[in-house]
């Protein structure tokens, strides 16, 4: 894990993978506490919300190509790894998910182990790729590929 710090790119492309993907678009329903007043409407204690983690992964004026994959989302001008406020996969506050720190290692170690041991191609070339989701009920889901891993030597 210490060498993520050295590795901003690939952080970089980790995060907007995820922020692309957006495979939990709604988060887990939430009680208003009191009544609320947001954006000129008044929302009453005890009413069910569905936060939508969605429309922050794409706000306009968070992220500067928000539909498109674009790792520069996260870096700065001199290439090294910033973060963005607005990035909110595992949610945020008290529903955050707990295993948010654990899968964050796990996805870089994979995604890294993997990079270093395979070169990753696609049959149809890489513009044959289609980067929309395929949704569910609850979820977004990666479309399936054929993907051909050539061992490194």
């Amino acid at each position: 894990m210490e060498d993520r710090k050295s590795l901003p790119f690939t952080d970089a492309v980790l995060h907007e993978i995820q922020r692309l993907i957006d495979i939990v678009p709604m988060n887990i329903p939430h009680y208003a506490l009191q009544d609320i007043s947001f954006r000129g409407y008044t929302i009453p204690k005890d009413t069910i919300i569905i936060p939508l983690l969605h429309s922050v992964l794409r706000e306009e004026k968070q992220w500067e190509t928000p539909w498109s994959f674009n790792p520069q989302h996260f870096l700065d001008q001199k290439g090294n790894f910033k973060k963005n406020q607005a990035f909110l996969p595992f949610s945020a506050g008290k529903r955050a998910c707990v295993g948010e720190f654990l899968a964050r290692m796990e996805l870089f170690l994979i995604l890294t182990s993997l990079l270093q041991r395979f070169t990753f191609s696609c049959p149809g070339g890489p513009n044959s790729v289609d980067l929309s989701p395929e949704y569910s009920s609850f979820a977004n889901l990666p479309r399936r590929y054929d993907v051909i891993a050539t061992p490194r030597r």
